[in-house]
C-alpha cells in the first residue's frame, strides 16, 4: 500500500517509516523539519518506495497518485518544543488534522491520528481508560499540546460521522527509544543524557509523580494494528507497568553505577501527577501489548545515547538541564 505520513522525520514517525519500508510499502514522507530531523530517515533515502517531501501540513499541499493509508502524527510533543513554539503546536492539532483528514477524504483513503495521554491532564481516574473524560487545565502552560490533541480528535470524529472516512484514534502514552531528542524535556532522554554527562538527574517535585514507559517498537505494532481496525473510538497505547520518577531515576543511577546524583526542582504548572495506561481495549480488540521490558529498551536506548554525544563536536552540550529553567515545563 502507499502511505502519507506526517511527522515522519520524527522520533516515532521514523520509526514507522523503517517498519512499513521494511514490508514492502510504499512511503510519501511529510515533515516541516521543525522538530523532526533528516538524519532520522537518512538511512531511508533511495530505498525503492520511500519519498521525503519537506512540508508544512498547515499550509495547502496535495499528493499525486493513489493513497491507501494517510498517518498524522506531526505535532510538538515535547515539553521544550511546545513550550516554545505553542502557536504551531495548536495549528498542527487544528488546520494541519484538517488538512491530513482531507487528504485522506480525497483519495478514499483510511486515516490514523497518534493522539497522546495528556488528553486525561492531570487525571482524577486512574489507571486511565478511554472512557474517561479528562481534568485538562485548557489555559495552562501545556493547554496548546493537550488542546491541539482534544480538537484534533473531535475533529477526526467528525470528520468520520459527516464524511465516512474510515480513522483511527491512538492516544499514546509515553514512548522511549532511540532517535528520541536529548535537549527535548522528556525525563528518559534527560535522566540518560545526564548520567552520560556525570551530571545529577533533575527531579521534579519529590519525584512521586508516576510513568509508564513503552518501547517504541511495541507502539509501532500498536499503531499498525489500530490502522487495519474498525475501532473508531480512541484506544489507549501505552505501557501499564506504572512506576514514580524517582523509581525510574533510581533505576538509571543503578545502569551508571550510581555515579550521579539527584537534584530536586520545584514542581511545574500542571505537571500530571499520576499517569497509567489501562490497556484493556486494545488487548480485547487488537490483540496488542507490550512485550519489550524495560531494561532491554534502555539498554538500546542508552546505547543510541552514548553514540549521539560522541558524534558532538569539543564544547557541544545538548544536555536537557542546560536550558533555563522558564524553558522548562516538567517531564512528560
Amino acid at each position: 500500500m502507499r502511505y502519507v505520513i506526517s511527522g515522519a522525520a520524527g522520533f516515532i514517525g521514523s520509526h514507522i517509516c523503517d517498519r512499513l519500508v521494511d514490508e514492502g510499502h510504499e512511503i510519501v514522507a511529510l515533515d516541516n523539519l521543525i522538530t523532526g530531523h533528516r538524519d532520522n530517515i537518512a538511512h531511508l533515502t533511495g530505498k525503492s518506495g520511500f519519498e521525503f517531501v519537506e512540508q508544512d501540513i498547515c499550509k495547502p499541499f496535495s499528493v499525486t497518485g493513489k493513497v491507501d493509508r494517510v498517518f498524522h502524527l506531526a505535532s510538538l510533543a515535547s515539553p521544550v518544543d511546545y513550550l516554545n513554539h505553542p502557536i504551531e503546536t495548536l495549528e498542527s492539532g487544528s488546520t494541519g488534522t484538517r488538512n491530513m483528514l482531507e487528504l485522506a477524504r480525497a483519495h478514499d483513503a483510511a486515516f490514523l491520528l497518534t493522539s497522546t495521554s495528556e488528553c486525561y491532564g492531570d487525571p482524577l481516574e486512574h489507571p486511565q481508560r478511554e472512557t474517561y473524560w479528562g481534568n485538562v487545565n485548557p489555559v495552562g502552560l501545556r493547554s496548546c499540546y493537550d488542546e491541539s490533541k482534544r480538537y484534533a480528535e473531535a475533529m477526526t470524529m467528525a470528520s468520520h460521522r459527516v464524511y465516512g472516512i474510515r480513522t483511527n484514534i491512538a492516544r499514546i502514552f509515553n514512548t522511549y527509544g532511540p532517535r528520541m531528542a536529548l535537549n527535548d524535556g522528556r525525563v528518559v532522554p534527560a535522566f540518560i543524557d545526564q548520567a552520560l554527562r556525570g551530571q545529577n538527574l533533575t527531579v521534579f517535585g519529590q519525584g512521586s509523580q508516576t510513568r509508564s514507559f513503552c518501547f517504541v517498537s511495541d507502539l509501532v505494532d500498536g499503531l499498525l494494528r489500530l490502522s487495519e481496525s474498525p475501532e473508531r473510538y480512541p484506544v489507549n497505547l501505552g505501557n501499564p507497568v506504572e512506576m514514580t520518577i524517582l523509581e525510574f531515576a533510581e533505576r538509571i543511577r543503578t545502569r551508571f553505577g550510581n555515579a550521579v546524583g539527584i537534584e530536586y526542582r520545584p514542581l511545574p504548572s500542571d505537571d500530571p501527577k499520576i499517569r497509567q495506561p489501562d490497556i484493556s481495549k486494545a488487548k480485547t480488540i487488537l490483540g496488542w501489548e507490550p512485550v519489550v521490558p524495560l531494561d532491554e529498551g534502555l539498554t538500546v536506548t542508552i546505547d543510541y545515547f552514548k553514540n549521539k554525544i560522541s558524534a558532538e563536536p569539543a564544547g557541544a552540550s545538548l544536555c536537557s538541564s542546560d536550558r533555563k529553567p522558564a524553558e522548562r515545563i516538567g517531564v512528560l
